[in-house]
């Protein structure tokens, strides 16, 4: 900053000297240019041409007169078209006008985050590609068309605005007086069959008298993962849980957080472009946030298409392939759910956020002289976890009792503690996609999909049937009834693998095996509180650990043998009941009520 400070200030002076200089030379050019008539010099800028003036201004000087778009088509039978130029796309990066080559270099290095990580460079990336633009003339006649193949079936009305997109454009149909509004959208078809195209959609749009008519392009743009992580909306987004959805049908980038949805559900048809928007969202997450603040648990049945990110540090538990070990994450998954709801219940705090500002105060503040150090392991800020199941109509199949009951709770209860479910389907039909699933999934994206009736499955409403494929998606936002059309964003397998590869060098995962194992059932820890502590086979090593260590905590039993959040609980309560450790003291370890040479005396007993 001080550098940058410092060369402003160079700048700053240069430019001084330069209007100084200038001041100078017409002083000095003043009296070779002789005098006018009445009396006073005559400037350089005054001798010039003058500048011809603007199309349309008055002439006495006053401002150009800028014809309404009403006023224009009426006059020259013009329809205005919007320009896409306006739209400002990626974020302009803040740099000197001539920076140097070590400069350069800097500010493309990834961004440094806590604990030595750093976040990926967009030069992984491949470059954006040039847009497609369009022919103002083969849009007039397409408008021209569209108002003729009408007259035909008595719906009068003219075209009054033309929208380019990136792959569709939007053509504002008003209706003359006395049209109403169902007679348009039954002539999907027809329109279809007058415009040669592969599909038409017909919607209202919202504050306006005009009806969107969404034709596709003949040159259709490709959407580039780099330009929307470049852009200032997904660079000003502040959640670490920021994805990238791609442009909406104007050509304006659309971003959308996870944690305001809080859960998604996805559907599509086979080769509608679902996989490749799950890669885009995986990758957002990656470019925006550390192992530190979202962790992964990815559910893959097919087998091949996430297990490219086998091996990166974001992910909780290995990529599972198999129906029953996804059965069990969802269960633990309810159980770690449950602990972090106690845990912010005892901090009296709300969500997740709170807490970890919390945590981030405590931890600054000063250490007395006598604190345990131990503390400092239960003021870790908590990190967000993604759970996203790639195919869920595979597991419905098999374990649809427990899995559809794990989805309900962590749907209803696991947004406050930063957990969050991503569900994608290439069958949405009733018996996947239940009314008890839909109805805790408020946000919903649909890709293409066969039949009407799958679209009103997934959206409540039609319209998924005729979208174009490849990435073409309506997204039904959290709070909001009304579908919004987005054009998903393209990234490429080998981009993929040089992400995933930057991430892999900077650190291996740290898996937690007992998201894997079988969660003990209700029975199972009604009868655990009848049988000794003994036949649990951790018990006496961890004896062993609370001896030696001389206190009690679950974070260190989990740390020293790997053990999940509910055995050792479970264990440290076996103790308490044995009479080696006392009862809990909040947020402290507990106490060891035994002499560290109790074991062995016990042994030789």
């Amino acid at each position: 900053r001080q550098a940058r400070r410092e060369r402003a200030l160079e700048q700053a002076r240069a430019r001084a000297g330069e209007r100084a200089a200038r001041r100078r030379a017409r002083v000095e050019e003043e009296p070779l240019q002789g005098k006018a008539s009445s009396g006073r010099p005559i400037a350089v800028s005054e001798t010039a041409s003058e500048p011809p003036a603007p199309v349309g201004a008055k002439p006495d000087g006053g401002p150009p007169f800028d014809p309404e778009p009403e006023t224009a088509e009426e006059g020259h039978g013009e329809i205005p078209i919007r320009t896409l130029e306006a739209l400002p796309s990626t974020r302009q990066p803040q740099r000197d006008p001539a920076p140097t080559f070590h400069e350069v270099f800097d500010d493309a290095r990834p961004v440094k985050r806590k604990r030595g990580y750093k976040l990926p460079p967009t030069g992984l990336l491949n470059e954006i590609p040039d847009g497609n633009g369009y022919d103002s003339q083969e849009l007039k006649e397409i408008a021209s068309r569209i108002k003729s193949k009408l007259e035909e079936f008595n719906v009068r009305g003219s075209v009054v605005q033309i929208n380019p997109g990136p792959v569709v454009t939007t053509f504002e149909y008003k209706p003359e007086a006395g049209v109403k509004y169902s007679r348009i959208t039954t002539l999907t078809e027809d329109l279809c069959l007058g415009l040669q195209a592969e599909s038409v959609l017909i919607e209202r749009l919202p504050g306006k008298p005009t009806v969107g008519i969404e034709v596709p392009n003949s040159r259709r743009e490709v959407i580039s993962l780099r330009a929307i992580l470049e852009s200032t909306e997904f660079h000003d987004s502040p959640s670490k849980m920021t994805m990238a959805l791609g442009k909406d049908i104007n050509g304006r980038i659309k971003v959308a957080s996870l944690e305001t949805m809080p859960h998604l559900l996805i559907a599509g048809s086979t080769g509608s472009g679902k996989s490749v928007m799950l890669n885009a969202m995986i990758m957002s997450f990656l470019y925006k946030a550390t192992p530190d603040e979202v962790r992964m648990i990815m559910v893959d049945p097919k087998r091949v298409e996430l297990g490219i990110y086998e091996g990166i540090p974001h992910l909780l538990t290995p990529v599972i392939t198999e129906p029953r070990k996804a059965t069990n994450a969802l269960r633990n998954a309810v159980l770690e759910m449950e602990r972090r709801l106690k845990l912010l219940a005892s901090h009296g705090v709300r969500n997740i956020d709170q807490y970890n500002r919390k945590m981030a105060q405590l931890r600054k503040e000063p250490r007395g002289l006598f604190d345990d150090p131990e503390e400092d392991e239960n003021l870790k800020a908590l990190p967000y976890v993604l759970i996203l199941i790639d195919e869920l109509a595979d597991l419905m199949m098999l374990e649809r009792a427990n899995v559809e009951e794990c989805i309900t709770r962590l749907a209803q209860m696991a947004r406050a503690v930063g957990m969050h479910l991503v569900l994608a389907t290439q069958r949405p039909s009733v018996d996947v996609i239940t009314g008890l699933i839909k109805a805790n999934f408020p946000s919903r994206i649909s890709f293409r999909v066969a039949t009407r009736v799958d679209s009103r499955t997934v959206l409540d409403s039609m319209g998924a049937e005729h979208l174009l494929g490849r990435g073409d998606m309506l997204f039904l936002p959290p709070g909001s009834s009304r579908l919004t059309r987005v054009h998903g964003a393209f990234v490429t397998e080998a981009e993929t693998n040089r992400v995933v590869d930057f991430w892999k060098e900077q650190a291996t995962p740290e898996y937690d095996e007992s998201f894997l194992l079988t969660p003990p059932s209700e029975e199972d820890l009604d009868d655990a509180e009848t049988f000794d502590g003994e036949q649990d086979p951790m018990y006496e090593d961890a004896v062993r650990v609370v001896l030696e260590m001389g206190k009690a905590s679950t974070s260190t039993l989990q740390r020293r043998l790997r053990l999940g959040y509910g055995r050792a609980a479970r264990i440290l309560d076996m103790m308490q009941r044995d009479g080696i450790i006392g009862p809990p003291d909040g947020s402290k370890p507990r106490e060891v009520l035994k002499r560290p040479d109790w074991l062995r005396e016990v042994e030789l007993r």
